[in-house]
């Protein structure tokens, strides 16, 4: 048989074309969360490598080390603007970095629902209320406490 003979005894393929979505068939979520937290994760990860890094030179390496570090050091860093913003980077970029982290632990580990949604807002609730606090003595810190 020659390859004119073989093409004429096949049956052309039909594909046939794709089931409509009905309005009761929910569309699949396409976001982009999940990459974005893995970028955050990187992105936070070397901003608080450095941000620490020199944090703990500063306080315990130079002018002095541990030994001057008290309420009178820490009420004359914050009267800074820098330094406020500074530490409530360091706060912040630390928590939110924790909590992503440990979301993804909760996602990856907890095998129900139930468990996953109750250890998520506890997560999330813990993670405000410390952030909150943390803004809050950063901006509102009195030296004069008498």
């Amino acid at each position: 048989m020659s390859s004119a003979e073989i093409a004429a005894d096949q049956k052309p393929v039909v594909i046939p074309t794709p089931r409509l979505r009905s309005k009761r068939t929910p569309k699949p979520a396409r976001s982009n969360f999940e990459m974005y937290s893995w970028l955050f994760m990187r992105l936070s990860g070397i901003l608080l490598v450095f941000l620490v890094v020199t944090h703990i030179t500063i306080m315990l390496v130079l002018d002095g080390g541990i030994s001057r570090i008290g309420f009178a050091f820490v009420a004359g860093r914050w009267a800074n603007p820098f330094w406020q913003v500074w530490d409530l980077l360091q706060l912040w970029l630390a928590e939110l970095h924790g909590v992503n982290g440990l979301r993804t632990i909760i996602n990856d580990y907890a095998e129900r629902d139930t468990t996953r949604i109750v250890l998520k807002a506890l997560l999330y609730t813990s993670a405000l209320l410390v952030l909150f606090l943390g803004t809050l003595v950063i901006f509102t810190f009195d030296p004069n406490i008498s």
